[in-house]
């Protein structure tokens, strides 16, 4: 049997999410180009059943939500306002404008992801709905581009899974965040 390294690891979810990120706007979910008997029929609908209200799912500009991941990290993450939160994997934003809004103007977020594409494509969301308190950064999980100890809060949504090096993405997490910082990140949801 062939171990595939980490490498070709890393490039085979940065091309599946590619392909995601410049599909059309409600063309599909679960990370398919289109709709299938075996899944569901928008975005919207996948993400209201990771517990999503349909506040939240209105709130986030067109394009963001993708309906991927696998829970609701703000169910968890008890943000307030002033806090610094980062998004590991934050896709096309959507995560990241939902906790834009907690910590609102006196806070900051900050999105990370390893495919230029969904950066691109949440660096257009945040810019034509005017979250600016929300930045994106093309990176790796496992080497984050972010300073030690600058954030209160880590977010993350059915990503850390796709890291053949998790041990590497806590350990970047613990660099990254400050004394007293906590991590939320849902679990999966039962089939």
């Amino acid at each position: 049997m062939n171990q595939v390294s980490n490498d070709q690891i890393r490039q085979n979810v940065r091309n599946r999410y590619k392909e995601i990120a410049l599909q059309d706007v409600g063309a599909g979910s679960c990370c398919t180009p289109a709709p299938s008997n075996d899944c569901c029929s928008s975005a919207a609908d996948v993400s209201a059943k990771m517990g999503y209200s349909s506040e939240e799912l209105t709130a986030v500009p067109d394009g963001a939500n993708l309906g991927l991941g696998c829970g609701n990290p703000q169910a968890i993450a008890a943000l307030q306002p002033g806090e610094v939160v980062l998004d590991l994997g934050s896709g096309g934003g959507f995560d990241c404008f939902l906790a834009s809004r907690q910590v609102g103007a006196s806070g900051r977020v900050i999105g990370v992801d390893m495919t230029p594409e969904m950066v691109s494509r949440a660096r257009e969301n945040a810019s034509k709905s005017g979250f600016t308190n929300t930045e994106f950064r093309l990176g790796e999980i496992e080497h984050l581009p972010v300073q030690d100890h600058s954030v209160d809060v880590i977010i993350s949504n059915c990503v850390i899974n796709l890291s053949p090096s998790k041990q590497q993405v806590f350990d970047e997490a613990f660099r990254v965040l400050r004394n007293g910082g906590r991590l939320a990140i849902p679990s999966s949801l039962e089939p």
